[in-house]
């Protein structure tokens, strides 16, 4: 893309500074320019920041020699199924399950619970796990709450579980734990990726000092990004600059929220509450301490305790559930356009695989704004 194609495109994305945005967009050109292969490929693990950057089409104006792609961030796609399907099971069996939106259907080995929701099973969509214990107030009957998402939402949950509960109300956590599955992908043998965006909300809580040890450890630098384009521009400027210079360190490009020892309040409930386990990662691999599960101080609480849950490995997924490649995808070795299903038997309505359920899956972003817009007068 030349000088005027820059100026032209900037306008046509209708940033909020025109002029930093192609500032930062010619010098994230002229640093591209300066590493002697490519394509340069960094990895943002984060299913908002995925969002912003399809949704303004940050892609059209990136250089071609950048590839910026998504990873494990959508706390839905990697939700395991037979995490799905001990939900299925306890609306099957009578309890009142409730759960984020996202969740509903997203498959398990047969049924979603939108599945069990139209026979008959109760299972209510909630907006905090605060509304899911007014739920168990309101009623005698056991009340589930279906715990997804990374530490973001784990620690609005482990404020509930040390506040006073109703003694029908339990939690089925589901919650994952990101920089575990960070340091898999970054250790993968064929991996692509030199360097990662990390998640400016995640890192409120977490600090940025957190990727120190995963920047050293695999020479790849981590710089921390908010969520506007422009925070994500001068974000990937910055990124480009440390692999340019071979420097894997951490950088905070998003201090106005992130400090290096994050919310140790926050941080101090989490880790009451929840402890790390392995666990599976929905089509990615077992995650070494990637899963956030309930201490032993917790079990009456804890749903796979009080309803003697055990261990559950998911079926035959169906054949077309097969095909699907959103593991490849989530660890950086597909795109959604790579998949022979995206867009046709896979869709928004009708999703084969977890990607394209959530509001956070590359897949449903992607089908909703593109991946790679070609703007008039300005293609890459």
């Amino acid at each position: 893309m030349n000088g005027p194609d820059v100026a032209a495109a900037v306008r046509q994305l209708k940033f909020r500074d025109p002029t930093r945005a192609e500032r930062l967009v010619r010098t994230l050109a002229r640093t591209v320019a300066q590493i002697d292969h490519a394509p340069v490929t960094v990895m943002h693990v984060c299913g908002s920041h995925e969002q912003a950057i399809a949704k303004f089409g940050l892609r059209a104006v990136l250089p071609k020699g950048l590839d910026v792609i998504m990873g494990p961030g959508c706390p839905v796609c990697i939700t395991d199924m037979p995490e799905v399907d001990e939900a299925v099971d306890l609306a099957a069996r009578g309890a009142r399950v409730a759960t984020y939106g996202d969740m509903m259907r997203v498959p398990g080995t047969t049924r979603s619970l939108a599945d069990v929701q139209a026979d008959g099973g109760r299972v209510h969509v909630v907006y905090s796990v605060a509304q899911a214990v007014d739920l168990a107030r309101q009623t005698t009957d056991e009340v589930v709450f279906f715990a997804t998402g990374f530490e973001t939402t784990a620690v609005a949950t482990a404020a509930v579980v040390l506040g006073e509960l109703p003694p029908n109300f339990s939690v089925l956590s589901a919650h994952k734990y990101v920089p575990p599955a960070m340091e898999l992908v970054a250790a993968l043998p064929d991996t692509r990726i030199e360097g990662f965006l990390a998640a400016g909300h995640a890192a409120i809580i977490t600090g940025w000092k957190l990727f120190e040890p995963l920047a050293a450890r695999h020479s790849a630098p981590v710089v921390v990004a908010g969520f506007e384009p422009l925070d994500i521009l001068a974000a990937l400027v910055r990124l480009v600059e440390l692999v340019r210079d071979r420097q894997p360190v951490v950088v905070n490009m998003y201090p106005r929220c992130v400090s290096a020892e994050g919310n140790l309040n926050a941080q101090q409930q989490l880790w009451k509450v929840f402890r790390l386990a392995g666990g599976q990662w929905r089509g990615i691999a077992w995650v070494p301490d990637g899963n956030l599960e309930l201490r032993p101080d917790w079990a009456h609480v804890d749903a796979r305790v009080r309803f003697g849950l055990g261990a559950r490995r998911a079926g035959g997924a169906g054949e077309a559930a097969t095909e699907c490649i959103c593991g490849e995808i989530m660890i950086g070795r597909a795109s959604p356009t790579d998949c022979s299903l995206f867009g046709t038997t896979c869709l928004p309505e009708a999703p084969v695989g977890a990607c394209m359920v959530s509001s956070e899956g590359t897949c449903r972003i992607w089908h909703q704004y593109g991946g790679h817009p070609n703007l008039a007068g300005t293609a890459r």
